[in-house]
């Protein structure tokens, strides 16, 4: 059976979700406590719903702990954020994923049950300043305990070298768990494939030997 979500708070992240959504063809539920930004989702989302997702009995009605997943993604009011959570996991909710604004209202959420957090506008800055500050770096996705997977096009110092010459994992902690050439993808490749310019080498490691082989790149 299909998956049906919710979304909860239409603001630029709840509802760029639920358009997401709406395009890969999956019902979603999005509900916010401003009347215009539930009418804008109106003709998006599966059901558009004006409510203040505080209320206990109000999520009750809506029949919340029916849906396989429920996104808060309440952005201007924490306590607000926190409250909905914290119902949501007491209805008995499957599946919580719940927008932080700062690293104190992340630890709240999951102290008080949040299956998953997560900080957009940090994450995306970090993206943007690992991007920014290495020409090599196409993206970098940050993982838990301070591990993160970052794609890296292969520029002229690697180019022509085999993946036992590069040896990340003895030289930097590294593994490079998959290949990205032209438009193919090879998972786990062989040691002894060699690198061409313009690859896109998928790197998952610590983030400080992650740093170590960028400043690498960058050398001379």
């Amino acid at each position: 059976m299909e998956k049906e979500f919710v979304v909860i708070g239409l603001g630029r992240f709840g509802g760029s979700i639920v358009r997401e959504l709406n395009k890969l063809d999956i019902d979603v539920m999005a509900i916010d406590s401003d009347e215009a930004r539930v009418n804008e989702y109106a003709d998006i989302a599966t059901h558009a719903v004006i409510a203040d997702s505080t209320d206990e009995t109000v999520l009750k009605s809506l029949g919340i702990r029916n849906f396989d997943h429920v996104v808060v993604a309440i952005g201007d009011n924490i306590q607000a954020s926190i409250l909905t959570t914290l119902i949501l996991k007491d209805l008995g909710v499957a599946k919580v994923t719940a927008k932080a604004q700062n690293d104190y209202h992340a630890k709240v959420l999951d102290k008080i049950g949040a299956d998953t957090v997560i900080h957009p506008e940090r994450d995306m800055g970090r993206r943007l300043a690992h991007k920014l500050s290495n020409s090599s770096i196409m993206d970098y996705l940050e993982l838990a305990d301070e591990h993160s997977i970052v794609e890296i096009i292969a520029g002229p110092k690697l180019e022509g070298m085999s993946l036992l010459d590069l040896d990340l994992r003895a030289n930097y902690g590294l593994n490079i768990i998959a290949i990205k050439r032209n438009g193919h993808i090879t998972v786990s490749p062989d040691p002894g494939e060699y690198i061409q310019r313009g690859d896109i080498l998928i790197v998952i490691g610590h983030d400080n030997d992650l740093g170590r082989f960028e400043s690498k790149l960058e050398d001379n």
